[in-house]
């Protein structure tokens, strides 16, 4: 299937919560699975910096009714930019940084071929801290997590890579977990044109970052799940990072209708 025929996913008004400084808000419910039922709407979410939730915004967010927040940011990135404003709207903060350097990410063998550019990346990601996303999806597993919301700088990188570990082990079709992978394309546009803007900082940080990274590139998603699945399923691959078949079993329960 090409990028042209992916499903539309984008259409429902509940897919993006609209915020004025953060722009890759968007619930995760609505995608179906290879068995008929779908992801339940309103409980999990994933996102962009959320340190930048104040006024209007952070009440949109406030009525979402969130448990949890699961910050996948770097220690340096967390101390430079700041968290998601817990003391205005209280949840249950854990950082769990998959990286330790966003300079990681760019070392890649191939950035001529963007898509190849993010499968080394992401499989990368994978090799070097698979316990790091163990640790966040044994923690979105727990009783009174959920509504939960898990990000990264971007929404795209870090966050995508867990989203796809999630998805996939609840039985999301695989097309569905590369749509909603691309969906961050319309995130980007809208984080470069209120940086332009509003924050020169955040600006000049897009302009210094390798242009691959700066796109969701389908087809990378694509690569990264036929190499998960070549001996598997990914819920295989999830329990096989270290993941309790509990904690998989729970999330399916809680979060598939």
């Amino acid at each position: 299937m090409s990028t042209n025929t992916l499903p539309e996913v984008d259409g429902d008004h509940r897919r993006l919560v609209r915020l004025h400084a953060v722009h890759n808000f968007r619930d995760m419910g609505g995608y179906p699975t290879v068995d008929g039922r779908s992801v339940r709407w309103r409980t999990l979410f994933r996102a962009d910096g959320l340190q930048r939730l104040v006024g209007d915004d952070l009440e949109v967010v406030r009525a979402l009714g969130l448990r949890t927040v699961i910050d996948l940011r770097t220690d340096a990135e967390l101390t430079e930019r700041g968290r998601f404003p817990h003391e205005a709207h209280p949840v249950a903060f854990h950082h769990v940084p998959v990286i330790d350097s966003t300079a990681q990410m760019f070392d890649s063998p191939d950035a001529a071929d963007p898509a190849a550019f993010l499968v080394g990346a992401y499989q990368d990601m994978l090799r070097r801290g698979p316990h790091r996303f163990v640790e966040a999806i044994e923690q979105l597993s727990r009783p009174d997590t959920l509504p939960a919301v898990f990000h990264c700088a971007a929404g795209k990188d870090r966050t995508g890579v867990l989203a796809m570990l999630l998805l996939g082990s609840l039985g999301v079709e695989h097309e569905y977990i590369v749509a909603d992978y691309a969906l961050t394309n319309g995130g980007m546009e809208r984080m470069r044109a209120w940086a332009e803007h509003e924050s020169p900082e955040m600006s000049a940080r897009l302009a210094d970052t390798p242009p691959a990274f700066l796109s969701a590139h389908p087809e990378a998603m694509r690569r990264v799940i036929a190499t998960i699945c070549r001996d598997g399923s990914i819920r295989d691959f999830t329990l096989s990072l270290g993941v309790s078949p509990a904690a998989l079993d729970h999330l399916t329960a809680t979060l598939l209708e």
